[in-house]
């Protein structure tokens, strides 16, 4: 990656941080008077990005995107404490999946409004939405890409918290060699390590890695 590029990435993951910090504080005011705000949080942070990305990729801005981010949340939240989600009646995945894209079309709908444009719902609009540019009867563009970014964000998640149980070094050592996928000779010597040490990070890393993916699957799928 060039300087340019890698200065702009910093950027904008300056900005994506400054707007999850607000959202997540916004979210958080909001749930102030409902009971384990530490659990939502943690569900906040674990399925934000996910929900983030697809909006995006639903063809929503940013600032939409992240409505729809708190808007989701909530939403599940309201619907937890009534108790209307029914393992039963499907996974948790797809739950989430449509609790999503019914906010999406609802800030969709808001932007149509602010703009006093008449059309029809998100299903038929094939002027506003990424998704609904293709025939889609049946959900199945979004659902492919709600599985693509699915799976992206059980492995981000995932690292996240591994992240907070090993030392930076370890992690530096297995990002650079799982993640990034370097030698490990070029890990060995870009950080000054020895062999053992890279080998014994993968080993260690990735058991608490494991542990943490099969914790975020438990009862999703």
């Amino acid at each position: 990656m060039s300087e340019g590029n890698e200065a702009k990435r910093k950027k904008s993951d300056v900005i994506l941080g400054e707007a999850y910090a607000k959202t997540r504080k916004s979210l958080i005011a909001k749930l102030d008077n409902w009971e384990d705000q530490r659990a939502w949080d943690e569900f906040y942070q674990t399925y934000w990005r996910l929900i983030y990305a697809v909006a995006v990729k639903a063809g929503l801005r940013s600032d939409e995107a992240f409505d729809c981010v708190q808007e989701t949340i909530l939403s599940i939240a309201k619907q937890s404490k009534k108790n209307m989600y029914d393992p039963a009646q499907g996974s948790f995945k797809t739950w989430l999946m449509n609790m999503t894209r019914w906010r999406i079309n609802d800030q969709f709908r808001k932007r149509r409004k602010d703009t006093a444009m008449v059309m029809g719902d998100w299903e038929g609009d094939r002027k506003t939405a990424v998704i609904d540019r293709v025939e889609d009867p049946n959900g199945e563009v979004l659902t492919r890409l709600w599985d693509v970014e699915w799976k992206k964000n059980l492995a981000d998640a995932a690292l996240a918290r591994v992240k907070a149980q090993v030392s930076p070094k370890q992690y530096q050592i297995f990002d650079y060699y799982v993640v990034k996928q370097w030698d490990a000779k070029r890990v060995k010597e870009h950080l000054h390590v020895s062999m053992a040490q890279v080998y014994l990070a993968k080993h260690r890393v990735g058991a608490v890695l494991r542990k943490e993916l099969a914790k975020l699957q438990e009862n999703v799928d």
